[in-house]
């Protein structure tokens, strides 16, 4: 069965976002690039809400700027190609390989684990990820922890009175700073 994973850059205090709705502080360097770009090798799938749709939507076109290095041509060549699925009420059409979800998170999971398919199922976007994360579905959490306190915002985890317990399956420094964890849900 295909794992559910919810990763993303997290300030120190646990945003992934501020609260003015800035995330400039989680700009990746090199190294984390390549750790992000390895992430979604590795994904059959990608879910995401609106606002990461929006802003993901640069990658479909980016690599047609000849000025672009190779690692940037190639994420963009490996996101569009993804097959990934978008969470909104308010969008009408998306482009590229890309459609929009006619049921709810729980539904179109239970749909994509049994249905035969290589890869992870990601989750992206703090407001759907948080959700899922309520509904039990989050099989692994990665979190990329830059070295930065912004206070306020929206939070990495869901703030649900569920307890969940994790086990660690990786931690490294990546980058400037930024420490790489990668915590699989107890069952």
């Amino acid at each position: 069965m295909r794992d559910v994973v919810y990763s993303m850059g997290v300030s120190l205090d646990g945003y992934v976002v501020g609260p003015d709705g800035s995330f400039d502080w989680s700009v990746p360097d090199e190294e984390v690039f390549t750790l992000a770009t390895d992430e979604v090798r590795r994904v059959g799938v990608y879910l995401l809400g609106r606002r990461l749709y929006e802003t993901m939507a640069y990658w479909e076109t980016v690599d047609q700027n000849p000025a672009h290095d190779h690692s940037t041509v190639e994420f963009a060549r490996i996101w569009r190609a993804l097959p990934k699925v978008v969470f909104s009420s308010t969008l009408s059409e998306v482009r590229g390989n890309t459609r929009l979800a006619s049921d709810g998170p729980a539904e179109v999971i239970a749909r994509l684990r049994a249905e035969p398919g290589e890869g992870d199922i990601a989750v992206g976007g703090a407001t759907l990820a948080a959700e899922v994360a309520d509904l039990g579905l989050v099989d692994e959490f990665r979190l990329r922890v830059y070295p930065v306190l912004v206070g306020g915002g929206t939070p990495f985890f869901p703030r649900g009175e569920r307890r969940q317990d994790l086990r660690l399956v990786e931690s490294r420094t990546v980058g400037a700073g930024i420490v790489y964890l990668r915590y699989r849900v107890a069952r």
